[in-house]
């Protein structure tokens, strides 16, 4: 089981990584968001910023749906993240060791291409 404080962990140790100021986390590299503080938005409720559940970057719309169809009970996305090539994971539910796998793979996604391959 992980939590918020395992992402920052794992995202800080990844090279050149910033984290912007907010009220939960907020992850880049070369000014890009790779994981960040799920902010569920509900009708007629004020934005509410969710720690136990994480935005991942994940590339493409293929690779979003192969982990939506694959673990349903790990992924999950909403309609606001629609054509997006992102996904919600619920770090409840990921291993400490699935979740370093998920956090490194989206940095290399977004990072620029002379610091891909440090990692």
């Amino acid at each position: 089981m992980a939590g918020a404080e395992e992402v920052r962990r794992l995202a800080l140790k990844l090279p050149h990584v910033m984290e912007i100021d907010s009220d939960g986390f907020d992850f880049r590299v070369g000014n890009k968001g790779f994981i960040w503080s799920y902010p569920e938005r509900l009708p007629g409720k004020p934005r509410v910023i969710r720690t136990d559940i994480a935005v991942l970057y994940v590339g493409d719309e293929a690779e979003k749906q192969a982990l939506l169809l694959g673990e349903p009970g790990l992924f999950f996305t909403t309609p606001g993240y629609d054509g997006l090539p992102l996904v919600m994971v619920r770090l409840s539910q990921v291993s400490a060791t699935r979740l370093e796998e998920l956090v490194t793979d989206a940095w290399r996604m977004r990072a620029p291409e002379d610091l891909a391959g440090l990692v």
